[in-house]
């Protein structure tokens, strides 16, 4: 394992497991496959093999190699039902077929976005304002592009598109102005203070840090997290299989952590549970448009109280889960 101490941090807490057990467990069904897209440390791959037949099998992606260590160490007990893959959710398809041909359909696929607990807790890995680290920010320490070289390489206009966009922050282009000025810079908390500086003082929210919606859209650019995102839904949605002898569909279910991500995902799973599309003065359907899902979520669900109390990573959270309906879009209805 890459890490600079010896010592493990512990594993935190999965944000509601017990609803995403719930959304996908696949006790007592057919044979078959769940993904964890997002393995991180292991704890909602924990509970679903726990709540999960002993003859279904689970596939562990994570782009943080470190990541993909603690996963196999604390998925220790089910090692032989676990197939680990160091790579991006963005490449599902290629790395899921083969074992969904060795092992059977696809019943469910899990994405908990976002950079990790045990990656903000590293301060070495660059996430985090708190502790002075180089600029790095990457999920996957084999990347090319680091923090360090977007914050030194990028004009003022490309930082205010990345800032304003990635981060909704308000004063983009201050703040890209100041970093351009500031240049070179080489550590996290020489990046958070002019950032800090550059933001009025009299605009600032209690209790969170000027920087966090800059670091937010550095990590994301770094990452390439929303493309990423955009590439790898289809691919669930696709790979998920069709409603069996027991009458349900693979599911997909999606834990995201702001807005961009939420709204993503929002649209993907809108588009996919749309049935005809024709105007409605048309007499019969000539799309032939079927849905492919239906939701299983009324909107995003949110923890409730008690957990974000003892988990805070929690409060943030949005969750959003659709069943396959059919093989594929049907054609000729109506």
């Amino acid at each position: 394992m890459r890490v600079a101490t010896a010592v493990r941090p512990a594993p935190h807490e999965p944000v509601m497991a017990e609803r995403v057990v719930a959304l996908l467990a696949v006790a007592g069904r057919r044979p078959g496959l769940l993904v964890d897209a997002t393995v991180g440390a292991g704890g909602h791959a924990l509970a679903l093999l726990a709540a999960s037949s002993a003859d279904t099998r689970l596939v562990a992606f994570d782009r943080d190699a470190d990541a993909l260590d603690l996963a196999r160490t604390r998925l220790s007990a089910h090692a032989d039902r676990v197939t680990f893959v160091h790579a991006g959710h963005d490449r599902l398809t290629e790395y899921v077929a083969p074992v969904v041909a060795r092992e059977g359909p696809v019943l469910g696929v899990l994405y908990d976005l976002g950079a990790s607990s045990m990656q903000l807790d590293r301060p070495e890995r660059g996430f985090s304002f708190r502790a002075t680290a180089p600029l790095d920010m990457r999920m996957d320490a084999d990347a090319a592009l680091t923090a360090a070289e977007v914050v030194n390489g990028r004009s003022v206009e490309e930082l205010t598109r990345i800032i304003r966009w990635y981060g909704e922050e308000r004063f983009a282009r201050r703040i890209a102005q100041a970093v351009v000025a500031a240049r070179p810079l080489r550590t996290t908390t020489e990046l958070a203070g002019v950032v800090e500086r550059a933001v009025p003082a009299a605009t600032r929210r209690p209790g969170l840090h000027p920087a966090t919606r800059t670091f937010q859209a550095l990590r994301i650019e770094v990452n390439g997290e929303l493309e990423r995102l955009r590439s790898s839904l289809p691919q669930a949605l696709g790979l998920v299989a069709p409603p069996g002898a027991e009458g349900r569909g693979g599911r997909v279910a999606v834990l995201s952590y702001h807005s961009l991500e939420d709204r993503i995902v929002k649209r993907s799973f809108a588009e996919a549970t749309t049935g005809c599309v024709c105007p409605p003065d048309l007499p019969v359907c000539a799309c032939g448009r079927s849905p492919l899902a239906t939701a299983l979520t009324r909107g995003a669900e949110r923890p409730g109280a008690a957990e974000v109390a003892g988990n805070p990573r929690a409060r943030a959270a949005r969750l959003r889960a659709v069943e396959r309906t059919a093989a594929a879009p049907h054609r000729g209805r109506g």
